[in-house]
């Protein structure tokens, strides 16, 4: 999240309107991530001050918008604690701000964590694992467009900015991604609607047992082993170095086996999908890294952090 599009209070307060929410107070940007333009906004129902959340979305296109929204409302009404979008009247999720389609949704309590311990690693799992049986009966359709296709696409547009041997390191992996896409093991890996960035800036606690999840803008049918373990990347690491800490690790698998148990073809496909998980943002920060876009507070991440956590998946072949 960061601010690529400037808006002003005036047409804020009209685009508002039809959602019937209350009078615009006041409106600030959101300053963390890199995709899409963030701000709070706080409107007054006559009772009380209420904060939103609003996206305008910088990439992703009216077509592809659906998916996100009502997989977020699906999951909402399902009890998962993720936000809500609001609808106008005509039941629209979203619609243009500044020439760009745009959606408010609720804000939900609490703050992130920089530090996470296997008890947030616990209740994170446990809510993922909820999230995956509460979206398999979501009818809209739409694969996760960071996925293979994407990881193949990329790869000549970043190699050209790496060292040789880096470059050969990136080709290595998509190829062995490429080739494990095609086996058995992999085609046998449930699959469905999965959060596919759950970072942890991207859940919110109110105590370390209450997690909500954030920022559903690079979801998408995929495994949900592929989403669990670019959980894992993030929440069960050592900061420094990208290797697993054991009680983190431990702490997230169990509980989200509680919920949906993990079979033998799931261990057996483990170290390639930490490994496809790492690889992904390396691909993505490489590329935000390199062609970085105009945006206030836009800060790009470092790529070389993901580069680590590869090598480390690689040296390695993990099993549950």
């Amino acid at each position: 999240m960061a601010v690529f599009t400037q808006i002003t209070h005036d047409e804020l307060a009209t685009w508002l309107t039809p959602l019937n929410l209350g009078t615009l107070v006041e409106f600030k940007g959101i300053a963390s991530g890199i995709e899409n333009s963030n701000f709070f906004v706080t409107l007054n129902d006559g009772r009380h001050h209420t904060t939103y959340v609003l996206t305008i979305f910088e990439v992703l296109t009216p077509e592809q918008l659906p998916f996100y929204l009502e997989l977020m409302q699906h999951l909402a009404i399902k009890g998962i604690p993720v936000p809500r979008p609001y609808a106008d009247a005509q039941g629209q999720l979203f619609r243009p701000l500044a020439g760009k389609p745009a959606t408010l949704v609720s804000k939900l309590s609490g703050s992130d964590t920089a530090t996470p311990t296997p008890a947030h690693c616990a209740s994170v799992g446990r809510t993922l694992a909820q999230m995956h049986l509460a979206g398999r009966d979501l009818q809209r359709h739409q694969p996760n467009l960071r996925g293979l296709d994407w990881w193949q696409m990329m790869e000549d547009k970043v190699s050209a900015f790496l060292p040789d041997h880096i470059a050969e390191l990136l080709r290595d992996e998509v190829a062995a991604q490429t080739a494990f896409a095609q086996t058995p093991i992999y085609k046998e890996l449930p699959v469905g609607a999965g959060h596919c960035d759950l970072f942890v800036d991207n859940v919110l606690f109110t105590d370390p047992n209450s997690p909500s999840f954030i920022d559903f803008y690079f979801a998408g049918v995929d495994t949900w082993l592929f989403d669990l373990a670019v959980t894992v990347n993030d929440w069960c690491i050592d900061r420094s170095t990208g290797e697993l800490l054991p009680d983190h690790l431990n702490a997230m698998i169990t509980a989200y086996s509680t919920v949906v148990p993990l079979t033998d073809n799931d261990r057996s496909a483990w170290g390639m999908m930490l490994r496809a998980a790492a690889l992904r943002f390396w691909i993505s920060r490489l590329y935000d890294f390199y062609r970085t876009r105009e945006a206030a507070m836009l800060t790009p991440k470092d790529p070389t952090h993901f580069e680590r956590i590869l090598k480390s998946r690689r040296s390695q072949f993990e099993t549950i």
